[in-house]
């Protein structure tokens, strides 16, 4: 079995480290590989560990009934797991499949309390609401709305592999990734050899795909077959939740919605339409269904704004969107047999830029950003908006060698859009000409942004401020507070 290094271990190291640390939850979509890496985690990092899956163990449930009081749980557990050891400070609970088990969800606020015991659950579908209450509704009923612990858990988003782990995942050192990175951001060109090998390799993931098992696969096999098979399957799984889960009045929407989705990006306006689903389809019919797909993490909207600038969410036109597969690989899946070769050849027509978009959406998503584009009636468009160092930045995809018009209009007028500098991501080598940065495709997993936990705040002199109100004061000046 092929052991992958994903980034998210060091986010689990940190919250190991965090002291008074609360109950830990990993969302994320179906087969990313939650599972596997919370178990290698967890056994690394503490003398005992105890695994509880409630999908393939529901007699388990009944440990979390009644009584919320830790004591009371793991001496249920103990009866149900005899060889089990729970020590204070040593132990580590996992709690796999936590969305079959709403009482476990809840019972994470006693964890969080007791502090004896380390806890990681990990779900899929726990972005969907009501999803607690579809599987146990008289006990959703008895537990009421608040049955989700609200600040006593920290939650983190799994994603299938981004394009940087399929390098470490093909032997690549992070070495030479880092000499890619170093290109990047001072604008030199890659090396010939390693951009020739990294451009195969991103080919590659665009056929591949991120889920762990599809990469497995192509690895171990190196067959495009097997790869298709596993999508195949996961699919399948997709679909039976959305029969399983879903309210009923929606069920057939969903997949509706969900199969139109290579038909959406098919168009030159990419648009999301409900029309595309379905002759004469409504947004009132399928919305529930729309947003049901986005919450359980299988696609992800990309919005439309009225302006290319600051802050995207409160420029955002909420009814304009686009939509794409939560991983590149599922969207290759759902187009035709021979597509994966057709992308490792170079024989993609007209569908070249709805992949190539879609790949920047999956590396974007995969960074933990919101995707924004910009679109007028005119058909001036900017396949992405970025914040970088605290400015708009558009970034166009150019599938083709064909220039980027609307770039050039927006660039040419500041005083209009507010845009002084942007990216094209194109099958091409480092280059600049003038405010626009052409670089590979490859090169979106080199984009860093900004993370609000990083701002340091400077300390405020409580001593001046005073000493400044004293004298406002003694000049009889109004003092507000």
């Amino acid at each position: 079995m092929i052991i992958f290094k994903r980034k998210i271990e060091k986010e689990l190291l940190k919250w190991k480290e965090t002291p008074h640390r609360m109950p830990l939850v990993i969302k994320g979509l179906r087969q990313c590989g939650k599972t596997f890496i919370v178990r290698k985690f967890a056994g690394e990092h503490y003398r005992h560990v105890v695994y509880v899956n409630f999908v393939l163990e529901p007699q388990k449930t009944l440990a979390f009934r009644g009584s919320k009081d830790v004591d009371s749980i793991l001496f249920s557990l103990s009866s149900m797991m005899p060889d089990a050891e729970f020590v204070p400070g040593e132990t580590c609970l996992i709690l796999d499949e936590i969305q079959d088990c709403p009482d476990a969800r809840t019972a994470l606020k006693s964890f969080r309390e007791h502090g004896g015991y380390d806890v990681i659950a990990t779900g899929s579908l726990l972005g969907v609401k009501g999803y607690g209450e579809k599987l146990n509704k008289e006990h959703s009923r008895l537990l009421g709305k608040n049955s989700v612990p609200v600040g006593y858990e920290t939650i983190m988003t799994m994603y299938t592999l981004d394009f940087e782990e399929f390098l470490w995942a093909n032997g690549i050192k992070e070495e030479t990734v880092e000499r890619g990175r170093r290109c990047f951001l001072n604008e030199e060109p890659v090396p010939d050899g390693v951009h020739y090998a990294f451009r195969e390799l991103f080919l590659r993931y665009v056929a591949v795909g991120g889920l762990p098992a599809a990469v497995s696969a192509y690895l171990t096999a190196n067959s495009m077959g097997e790869v298709a098979r596993v999508y195949s399957s996961v699919i399948d799984e997709y679909e039976d939740d959305m029969v399983k889960y879903a309210p009923d009045e929606d069920k057939p929407r969903i997949r509706e919605c969900f199969e139109s989705i290579p038909a959406q990006l098919a168009k030159e306006n990419k648009k999301f339409q409900y029309l595309v689903i379905r002759k004469n389809a409504r947004s009132s019919q399928y919305e529930g269904s729309l947003q049901w797909l986005e919450e359980a993490g299988i696609v992800s909207r990309c919005y439309n704004v009225h302006s290319p600038e600051l802050p995207f969410a409160g420029n955002r036109k909420d009814d304009v969107f686009k939509v794409y597969a939560a991983d590149i690989g599922i969207l290759t899946a759902m187009l035709d047999s021979g597509t994966h070769a057709d992308i490792l050849q170079g024989r993609l027509l007209g569908y070249k830029g709805a992949i190539f978009e879609s790949v920047m959406a999956d590396i974007l998503r995969k960074k933990g950003q919101k995707l924004y584009y910009y679109q007028k009636d005119s058909g001036l468009e900017l396949d992405f908006l970025i914040r970088l160092d605290g400015e708009c930045v558009p970034c166009e995809v150019k599938a083709a060698s064909s220039k980027a018009k609307s770039l050039a209009t927006v660039l040419k007028h500041p005083e209009t859009y507010h845009v002084r500098r942007a990216l094209k991501f194109a099958d091409a080598n480092v280059g600049r000409s003038g405010a626009v940065l052409t670089v590979p495709f490859y090169m979106a997993i080199f984009l860093e942004f900004e993370n609000a936990d990083d701002i340091e705040l400077p300390p405020i002199d409580a001593d001046e401020v005073n000493r400044m109100a004293g004298d406002f004061d003694r000049q009889g000046r109004a003092v507000i507070l």
